[in-house]
Formats: structure tokens, C-alpha cells, sequence
């Protein structure tokens, strides 16, 4: 069970170091997210177990075989993109099936129906794709690279170009689908609701540098660095003794108390700040207040308070212990 290992990858365009020594292991049947902020690489490692960036160093394997100078075609391994490159000229059938050539024509006809049935869009097969909406044609292109059936699929922010609410669902619909067939996949994203909706293990990477891949229940509770806790949402960073004060959070004096968005709360117990700023956000209000060391930190709460203080208290459920 070795399925994709990634080894001291470099990726380079020109003198740009777009991946610098990244390490990364894929088990069969496993969906890995990567994360990052643009230029971060995490596209660019993608390109480079595709084969569509040659590597400068390091190497790609497959069950322990290097694929490193492997063409694309010859991998196994299939992709699919932000805005799905469906052939206009063929029919949804058409995409779908478009690389069973070398099945049966039998063969090949059942073998669309039961990917349409996969992705909720049974009875499609006869349409033309501009008769789609875009999570339609989404839900096409990945029947259509889930068809060949690779052994590891690549999926560069496949859902990044639709609205929330329809990445939302769709988010569920190729989860499903991804583990109802065992597909093995690495699923690149710049949203981290997805990425932890989905992967059994999410990376977040930096200036082409894995930073950390952990399960997303550990990653978030445990980030192992202020560069990654910060990505993730976590602000401000306290001293241990002023966490202390604020609330029961334990943490070595050596160590630094990283507040999450739900992490400080209103509470008659707690201690008394002054109010920066409030505004109105989603269908709630979140309250700036100034912490007793000067730095800004936000409480949520249903609605505007009076006054210009509001006593607050630290859950630790919603903080991170992290290195100083």
C-alpha cells in the first residue's frame, strides 16, 4: 500500500523556486488537500506529479516505481481543472466517455450511465454541454476523469469558479464520489472549508514549503507554527500568563496561546477591555476589543452591545497552544 511519494521536489521557472524540497506521501484509497495562498506552489507540485512541470530535483513514484520521466499519457493519472475543458462538439455521453475508446461500445455505455448516476445527473447523457450550468459541467468533468479510472486523480481547484452555496454542495457530491469508487486523490484549493470537508489529510504550504500535513482535526487543534496558525484564521497570539488571566487556557511560559475566530467570548466572569470597533457581519456582530497587551482581538455576538467595554473570557476549545 506505497501509492504516490513525492521526494525532495524542486520546480523551477526560470529563477523562480516555485517548489523548494517538498516531501509527500498519498496511500491508496487517501484524499490529500493542499492549501496556500497564491504562490504558495501548491499548484505548481501539482503540475509536477502530473508530469506537466518537469522537476529540477527530486523524484515521483508510483507502488515504489519513479515516474519522474514518465510522460503525462503514460502516468495513469487523471486530472481535472477549475473551468472542466469539456469538448463543446461532443455531447455530455461524449465527454464522459471520451477516454474509453478502447473499451466495447457496451462497455463504454454503461460504464457513462453509472458515472452520471454517481453524480446526480442521471438521464443527462444526451445533452450538449452549453445546455449546462456551470455545476453541471463540473459534475461532467469529473464523471469524465473519474471514467478511465486512474489511479491517483489531480484536482486543481476544480470548484473555485462557482458560488458558495454551489461549492458547498458540490463539495459533498464529489466527496461521495471520490470514496464511493476508492479513487486516490490530491485536491489543490485556496478554501479551507473544502479542504477540511474532504481530505483525510490537508498540507498548507508557503513559499513552496510543505509547513504541515496532518488530519484536519489535528492541523486545526495543533497547527505546529505561527506562520500556520495565522493561515488558518488564528489571531492574535498571547503571552501564556495573559491567556492565563483571560481565561483557562494552560500553556508553558516558552509558549504562545494563538486565539481562533470563536475563541474569545463574552462572559460576566471574565475580564473587562475596551471596545474598538463593531459591525454587522452574516447575522452576527463582531466586537474588536483592545486585549490588555495593546493587540486587537474579535468577539462574536448576536447582537450590538452598549457601553464602551465588554468583559470577555477565553474558551479553549476556540485557542491553540504553539511554539513562542
Amino acid at each position: 500500500m506505497r501509492g504516490l511519494e513525492v521526494r525532495g521536489a524542486v520546480v523551477r521557472y526560470g529563477e523562480l523556486v516555485a517548489v523548494d524540497g517538498v516531501d509527500l506521501a498519498v496511500e491508496p484509497g487517501e484524499i490529500v488537500a493542499l492549501l496556500g495562498a497564491s504562490g504558495s506552489g501548491k499548484s505548481s507540485l501539482l503540475r509536477g506529479v502530473a508530469g506537466l512541470e518537469p522537476l529540477a530535483a527530486g523524484e515521483v513514484t508510483w507502488d515504489g516505481s519513479d515516474v519522474s520521466a514518465t510522460p503525462v499519457h503514460a502516468r495513469g493519472f487523471g486530472m481535472m481543472f477549475q473551468d472542466g475543458q469539456l469538448f463543446n462538439h461532443l455531447s455530455v455521453e461524449g465527454n464522459i466517455g471520451y477516454g474509453l475508446y478502447r473499451e466495447p461500445r457496451v462497455g463504454r455505455r454503461a460504464r457513462v450511465a453509472e458515472l452520471l448516476d454517481l453524480v446526480g445527473m442521471p438521464g443527462y447523457g444526451k445533452r450538449r454541454v452549453g445546455e449546462l450550468s456551470g455545476g453541471q459541467a463540473q459534475r461532467v468533468a469529473l464523471a469524465r476523469s473519474l471514467a478511465p479510472r486512474p489511479r491517483l486523480l489531480l484536482l486543481d481547484e476544480p470548484l473555485s469558479a462557482l458560488d458558495r452555496n454551489l461549492r458547498e454542495h458540490l463539495v459533498g457530491v464529489l466527496g461521495e464520489a471520490l470514496r464511493s469508487t476508492g479513487t486516490t486523490a490530491l485536491y489543490v484549493t485556496h478554501d479551507q472549508d473544502e479542504a477540511f470537508a474532504l481530505a483525510d489529510r490537508v498540507g498548507v504550504m508557503a513559499e513552496g514549503r510543505m509547513l504541515q500535513l496532518d488530519a484536519p482535526e489535528l492541523l486545526w487543534r495543533r497547527p505546529a507554527t505561527r506562520e500556520v496558525a495565522a493561515f488558518l484564521g488564528y489571531e492574535p497570539f498571547i503571552a501564556a500568563e495573559l491567556a492565563a488571566s483571560l481565561g483557562r487556557v494552560r500553556a508553558n511560559p516558552d509558549e504562545l496561546v494563538a486565539i481562533g475566530p470563536a475563541g474569545l467570548v463574552p462572559s460576566p466572569m471574565g475580564v473587562e477591555v475596551p471596545i474598538v470597533d463593531q459591525r454587522h457581519q452574516r447575522g452576527e456582530v463582531l466586537i474588536d476589543v483592545r486585549l490588555p497587551d495593546g493587540q486587537t482581538a474579535t468577539a462574536r455576538v448576536a447582537e450590538r452591545v452598549g457601553g464602551e467595554s465588554l468583559t470577555v473570557t477565553i474558551d479553549p476549545a476556540g485557542c491553540a497552544v504553539i511554539p513562542g
